[in-house]
């Protein structure tokens, strides 16, 4: 097996940062672009090592197969545009100005190329399985749905929330962000929202949140 070639020129190293690490994250980086644009289906073990610039090997060593690959890699894009530390309860900050700093970086990630595109490939019957799904669900939507109801939850302690279900309250709360702007570019109807409809579709989901929610 030839040796892997300096990944570095792909993922720098920095100071006292290990090689395995650098090419690990070459390698979710090759994988969530090439899932991304051509399906899980469509891309080979192959394809990703060359396009991080490793061998097989690496890849394996690293991953142990596919289906592990494609969740770190939902797991990692959703961790990057969602970190979990965006969900901690600040103390000094409002309900309703950290709501709109979630509904936000939410927003801005389901409606991001990649996202869409991976979204696209869960519909498709001939690029996942049931099994393909539920890796998908559990690294991406589910991850999301828990910390966020984590969020609710630490509001409803402090006497800021009214929520008998916070669990139903989080799946409400995701289901009026994504509206008829998500749906349409699902569709392909509409590359992506003009001037100013994203902030006031936002405000306006958070307050129906809060005059749901909210202590009266």
């Amino acid at each position: 097996m030839p040796a892997d070639p300096d990944c570095t020129a792909r993922v720098p190293s920095g100071p006292g940062r290990p090689k395995d690490l650098a090419k690990r994250a070459a390698i979710l980086d090759a994988a969530k672009v090439l899932f991304g644009r051509e399906g899980f289906a469509g891309v080979s073990m192959d394809r990703i090592a060359a396009e991080a610039g490793v061998s097989k090997l690496t890849v394996y060593s690293h991953f142990g197969d596919k289906e592990s690959l494609f969740s770190e890699s939902i797991r990692t894009l959703c961790e990057e545009m969602l970190p979990d530390g965006f969900f901690n309860v600040q103390a000094d900050g409002s309900v309703r100005g950290q709501l709109r700093q979630i509904a936000e970086g939410f927003f801005k990630l389901v409606v991001s190329d990649e996202a869409i595109s991976t979204h696209r490939i869960m519909l498709n019957p001939g690029q996942a399985d049931q099994n393909l799904r539920q890796i998908f669900w559990a690294a991406g939507p589910q991850r999301t749905h828990d910390a966020f109801s984590a969020f609710l939850s630490s509001g409803v302690a402090e006497g800021k929330l009214d929520i008998p279900d916070v669990g139903v309250a989080a799946t409400q709360f995701f289901t009026l962000l994504k509206g008829e702007l998500y749906a349409r570019m699902m569709c392909g109807v509409c590359s992506g929202p003009v001037e100013g409809e994203v902030e006031r579709h936002l405000d306006a989901t958070v307050d129906m949140f809060l005059r749901a929610y909210a202590v009266r």
